[in-house]
């Protein structure tokens, strides 16, 4: 009996110890969430400060809660509407004496986002409300946001330097060959070079000349952005000649700097918390270099989107286009086109904007959205697209439904094509002695064979599918653009366009941000735009999702005096090496896991961040990896 006891009461002790850890589990998680909740009235006269650390998107993923398992950073993703709406109602608000911009962690956006951001800054300062950017070294983004504030500060040890759009890509014929993989590759399109990787060493003619043409527009509309923005930096010498203009300069990165007229101060952090002081106010009680500061999550609390008027539906189609469900930064074909359903039940819409954001992906995935577009125009809705960073292949195809296409002119869209990749590992198999043998009834029987390889019926079959496809989208085109197959064909093939060119080919119809492409709804559905709102048509995040949201937003939206700083040019060469992992990973997992023929445009990749694509599993991957090599 006494054991019988001592068992019991261990179970006892046991059951009250979980009791009280799940007790403190629970406040704990609800004290999280109350602090983590944005407060407007926490608003007093100061700097409203945008520390961007991290990337520009159309859409934030949804946070991985196991990211930061083992100390490692979470890369942080800010809506690029957030900041616009915070940069336009500082700008006559008396409360923000002047905006603050922290980049020394800023891991960039795709070229048509970031000068999004940038006219948005351009906008207060030419409201005569200083900005103040501060960074220990400037890449081609941060420079462009920094190049329209009022003072642009460099840390003395730091500097500012260009690299332009473009770079190496990865080629894994190669490696294929060695480990006996044949690649069953169907495709229609000769500048469709999202499969190259895969059969060639390295990029095709067509190819190459098409990306010089991209890359060149490109880079040609950021020089102009930035020598409009301040006409005094002398960016030629460091696009030309920059070791020249370095060994001019001693090795002196911010003397070469200031030379040039790219930078106005250059101090550390406290000498530029210091000057934010003289104008926004000391903010007594805390280490100099201190400042009265405003949060950015607090003043878009404060400042809310308005919600009166007739309501204008806005569905994003954001990220990689995948067949099924998923969160936001993913555009799964049922979760949009279920968003997209509700919304016209639920709400009593005038109009549609579809803001498409996308390098497209499951070609089936972009019919099901299409689809449900289609749906509104069904119920007599006027449908305008907008085109935010990139909407190519997949995301043209969804496009297709529009009355007008809105894009920027350093979109990047087009990208008519479609193919797919299907790998076998027959070869493979071979170099350690497994075979494969079996009986077939049909022609088809056992294929796919992955073990054995693919015969020339199935190649034929699927290579036909492939050519309908093609078919299809060059048709959904051809009706929309009002323009023949033949001439959709002509500049298809797989081609991407800057916006640009799109507009001059008719891919596109007019330039304009997506409150163009919401007046432009109001128009057609005869309404006044200034008695309008958008709706956007977007899942709610639960408690579970405002906790995480909270714990990975923190405090460091606040001005420190001495935060951690973003890493000199040395650092971001590091960084790049481990991006090199990532992009070889996101390759790999792509021609692993694509379950259905592709529109997609993997060259879009490489003008955004986060160009290998991966998630916080292969993060750590390459952290693992990089470490074991010493890299």
């Amino acid at each position: 009996m006494k054991l019988v006891r001592g068992a019991w009461k261990l179970l006892v002790g046991i059951k009250d110890a979980l009791v009280l850890l799940f007790m403190l589990f629970f406040f704990g998680a609800l004290f999280a969430l109350l602090s983590a909740k944005p407060n407007p009235a926490a608003v007093k006269d100061g700097a409203l400060v945008l520390a961007i650390d991290g990337s520009i998107v159309e859409q934030p993923a949804q946070p991985d809660p196991f990211a930061s398992i083992g100390g490692g950073e979470v890369p942080r993703e800010y809506r690029m509407r957030d900041l616009i709406r915070a940069l336009d109602t500082a700008k006559d608000d008396v409360r923000v004496k002047v905006v603050v911009l922290d980049l020394d962690r800023f891991m960039g956006g795709y070229p048509a986002a970031v000068e999004e951001v940038a006219e948005a800054v351009r906008r207060v300062r030419d409201a005569k409300k200083p900005v103040l950017a501060y960074a220990t070294g400037y890449s081609d983004s941060s420079y462009l946001l920094a190049a329209n504030a009022s003072e642009i500060w460099v840390h003395p040890m730091g500097g500012t330097i260009f690299s332009g759009p473009g770079g190496s890509r990865l080629y894994y014929k190669g490696l294929i060959d060695k480990l006996g993989v044949t690649t069953h590759v169907y495709k229609v399109g000769k500048f469709k070079s999202a499969v190259e990787p895969y059969t060639q060493t390295q990029q095709s003619p067509e190819a190459r000349e098409a990306n010089e043409a991209l890359y060149g527009a490109i880079f040609e509309q950021w020089k102009d952005a930035v020598k409009t923005a301040r006409p005094k930096a002398r960016i030629e010498p460091l696009l030309t000649t920059p070791a020249e203009a370095v060994a001019a300069a001693q090795g002196d990165f911010t003397k070469m700097n200031q030379q040039l007229g790219m930078v106005d101060k250059v101090g550390d952090r406290l000498a530029f918390g210091k000057r934010v002081a003289e104008i926004a106010g000391v903010d007594s009680g805390k280490p100099a270099g201190s400042f009265k500061s405003i949060k950015l999550a607090n003043w878009l609390e404060a400042n809310p989107v308005s919600k009166t008027g007739d309501a204008i539906g806005v569905i994003t189609v954001a990220g990689e286009i995948v067949d099924g469900k998923a969160g936001p930064g993913t555009a799964a074909g049922d979760t949009i086109s279920g968003l997209l359903l509700k919304g016209l039940a639920e709400n009593k819409l005038k109009a549609l904007v579809v803001r498409v954001d996308s390098p497209g992906g499951s070609a089936l995935a972009s019919e099901h959205i299409r689809q449900a577009i289609l749906q509104a125009k069904g119920q007599g809705l006027p449908v305008v697209v907008s085109m935010g960073s990139l909407a190519a292949s997949g995301g043209y195809w969804v496009s297709t439904p529009a009355d007008v296409i809105f894009a920027q002119p350093n979109t990047i869209t087009g990208s008519i094509g479609i193919f797919g990749i299907l790998p076998t590992f027959e070869n493979t198999l071979a170099k350690i002695g497994v075979t494969s043998d079996g009986v077939k009834t049909t022609p088809l029987t056992g294929q796919p064979d992955v073990f054995g390889g693919t015969n020339e019926t199935l190649d034929r079959v699927l290579q036909s599918g492939i050519e309908d496809g093609y078919r299809r989208f060059i048709g959904l085109v051809a009706q929309s653009r009002k323009m023949t197959p033949q001439r959709v064909d002509e500049i298809g093939q797989g081609r991407v366009w800057d916006g640009g060119t799109a507009r001059q080919l008719g891919l596109v119809d007019r330039f304009g941000n997506i409150d163009a492409a919401i007046a432009e709804a109001a128009k057609r559905a005869k309404l006044d735009p200034a008695k309008t709102h958008a709706v956007y048509l977007e899942k709610e995040p639960g408690w579970f999702e405002q906790l995480l949201a909270g714990f990975f937003r923190g405090g460091d939206e606040e001005e420190e005096a001495t935060p951690e700083s973003g890493g000199d040019l040395y650092a971001r060469i590091a960084a790049e090496r481990r991006a090199v992992f990532a992009q070889a990973l996101g390759d790999a997992r792509r021609i692993a896991g694509a379950s259905s023929m592709q529109a997609r445009c993997l060259e879009c990749a490489a003008f955004g961040p986060g160009q290998g694509g991966t998630g916080a599993a292969d993060a750590r991957l390459i952290d693992l990896v990089v470490a074991k090599l010493g890299l």
